[in-house]
């Protein structure tokens, strides 16, 4: 392949901003509220700043784990772990990375049968959104960043009606603004970091990043922004529920739709879940391009032969959590081995790698 043809290949550093905030930004956003709050109640806002400070430190060392000669997942960990236990856990990367697209894929399913179409059968709207998620996937990661751009900018009209819940608010439910402790805001960050996750992508595309290194203020750009929206929701939430309604609404950014009302639509909900098909159509892309292409590397074989492969698994198992206790248990799941990649697994290749560098300097 040509210099020019691998420029070709190649996304302007700008497009990390998308990359990464549409990651962050899924179904996790439309419940989120309600498990922070059970966590710390509504004094849990300061967990969501606390959270977006963490992910900045993360960026900042994703990106001195990434060096010229090692500017991918794969190549790093046989790098610091061998050939053997690198290719072990990068095999677990990828698992990790298709179960983050399979949990938004099945909790977007579950809102769509909740609130619009309860009959409407989970393999239906699962093979639907996997065949346009392949069709991008296939068109290779120029196409995939641009799923990233539109569902960051299609859907940007919808925070704008989250301040119809000002009419109903009740700004005494943040008061006393810092009545909290320590122990109760690093529960609410360890909640709070499912809807977090997603940046640690990074470490698969960044290689089809022009010059990456300066795609690093986009990156902190992206998570800041995450962080203003996901702080806005929060608090939004907390002054239009009590804690007592909080406790016992699954969706509490989905149920405020409800006092919308616009004189052409009847029922804002069910156009804003419609709109959100376009929120979690990167995620589910992302995840399902950077497992194909890891499964690919591992395996020294044609991306065209992964794909199909990784689609049909993520598809038969989203087929899998059909109640609710299931998919929250899945929900429950990727968060857990979430934290470790972020706050244990992203640390150690830190600190390995600055010691590998500095020992051969």
């Amino acid at each position: 392949m040509t210099e020019h043809a691998k420029q070709s290949l190649l996304v302007p550093p700008f497009l990390v901003f998308y990359l990464i905030h549409s990651m962050q930004i899924g179904v996790g956003i439309l419940g989120f509220a309600r498990y922070i709050a059970e966590a710390a109640g509504f004094r849990a806002w300061i967990a969501v700043i606390l959270t977006g400070l963490l992910y900045h430190l993360v960026i900042w060392m994703m990106y001195h784990i990434l060096t010229n000669k090692q500017s991918h997942i794969i190549e790093i960990n046989r790098f610091l772990f061998g050939k053997l236990f690198g290719h072990v856990l990068s095999f677990l990367f990828m698992i990790y990375l298709l179960f983050l697209a399979i949990t938004v894929l099945r909790t977007y399913i579950e809102v769509v049968q909740t609130w619009v179409f309860p009959d409407l059968p989970t393999w239906a709207l699962s093979l639907s959104l996997l065949v346009v998620v392949y069709y991008a996937v296939t068109h290779g990661f120029r196409v995939v960043a641009g799923v990233c751009f539109l569902g960051v900018v299609i859907p940007l009209f919808l925070f704008l009606t989250a301040f119809a819940t000002f009419e109903f608010a009740t700004y005494r439910n943040l008061l006393p603004l810092f009545d909290t402790s320590l122990k109760v805001q690093l529960d609410a960050v360890m909640t709070m970091t499912l809807s977090y996750l997603g940046p640690e992508i990074l470490l698969v595309f960044y290689p089809f990043i022009q010059d990456g290194k300066r795609s690093q203020k986009f990156a902190h750009f992206a998570i800041l922004f995450t962080t203003f929206i996901y702080l806005l929701i929060a608090i939004l939430s907390f002054i239009f529920y009590s804690e007592k309604q909080l406790k016992t609404t699954i969706f509490p950014t989905l149920s405020a739709w409800k006092v919308v009302e616009l004189p052409f639509i009847e029922r804002f909900e069910y156009l804003g879940i419609a709109t959100w098909m376009f929120v979690i159509l990167p995620n589910i892309t992302l995840g399902i391009w950077a497992a194909s292409r890891l499964l690919k590397q591992q395996l020294k074989i044609a991306h065209r032969i992964t794909l199909p492969i990784v689609t049909i698994v993520a598809f038969a198992i989203s087929l899998l959590f059909e109640t609710r206790s299931l998919i929250d248990g899945l929900n429950n799941a990727v968060s857990l081995v979430g934290r470790y990649v972020t706050y244990l697994y992203i640390p150690v290749l830190f600190i390995l790698m600055k010691w590998r560098t500095r020992k051969k300097t």
